[in-house]
């Protein structure tokens, strides 16, 4: 992955640690997608933010000027995963991803 200069960073101030976000509920088609196809459309909140990169997938076909944009980790409960009909247990299973910018909607 391909850490971006200090001057290509996306307009707009990142997302607080915290922030309540949802995935979006995106589909394409084609294009080499890294967003998990079971997290689209799924509520989380951001816990981590990795900084600015050049986006993977213009880089992923061979664009000479890619984007910038933001990286996150985003933690899940078990249940808005994966329903409650497969409940984990414990009750204390978290799934964590880390996703970019452009998957994100912060919800108010």
């Amino acid at each position: 992955m391909a850490r971006a200069d200090g001057t290509a960073a996306p307009p707009g101030k990142p997302l607080d640690i915290g922030a309540a976000v949802r995935v979006a509920a995106r589909f394409p088609d084609k294009g080499h997608v890294r967003t998990p196809y079971y997290l689209r459309g799924k509520r989380g909140r951001v816990v981590r933010y990795f900084g600015v990169f050049l986006d993977p997938t213009a880089l992923a076909v061979g664009a000479e000027r890619p984007e910038a944009c933001r990286l996150y980790q985003v933690q899940f409960e078990y249940d808005e995963v994966w329903g409650p009909a497969l409940s984990e247990p414990s009750g204390n299973t978290m799934i964590v991803a880390d996703l970019f910018d452009q998957w994100l909607e912060e919800m108010t």
